[in-house]
């Protein structure tokens, strides 16, 4: 199979492109990060059930990792023209991230429609990273 081919125009617009989906995307890890970091597992367990320091404390710990890959994402955003392979992977990361919500759904249920909306688009992010990537 023949690779793209690829001119200078097509490359800066394949990387607009990976940029402002680096951007929507690092707003989402921010922002979702840092609500779900103050929030904590608490404020998703109804009030009956006492409070759970496991729980809690990796629900924290993963609400910091989201939060960080926000900057990592920044940090692309400003970088992309050097950055080539690990698109790829950030890609496998985001797809992994809707295979998590659709595992979930699988076993316990799907919380609501908007959920389900999230995991499909999260699925197709990943897979537009990693297509972008590969045509440009």
């Amino acid at each position: 199979m023949l690779a793209p081919a690829k001119n200078a125009k097509t490359t800066v617009s394949m990387e607009l492109l990976l940029q402002l989906i680096f951007g929507t995307l690092a707003m989402i890890c921010l922002t979702g990060g840092t609500i779900l970091f103050f929030k904590g597992a608490g404020r998703f367990i109804e009030a009956s059930i006492p409070p759970q320091p496991k729980l809690d404390n990796i629900f924290r710990f993963l609400s910091g990792m989201y939060f960080a890959f926000g900057f990592m994402l920044i940090w692309f955003i400003f970088h992309i023209t050097t950055t080539t392979s690990i698109i790829y992977f950030i890609g496998f990361v985001v797809m992994c991230a809707g295979f998590g919500r659709f595992y979930s759904s699988r076993k316990v249920g799907s919380p609501s429609k908007y959920h389900t909306f999230i995991m499909y688009v999260e699925m197709g992010i990943g897979l537009s990273l990693m297509l972008l990537q590969y045509l440009r």
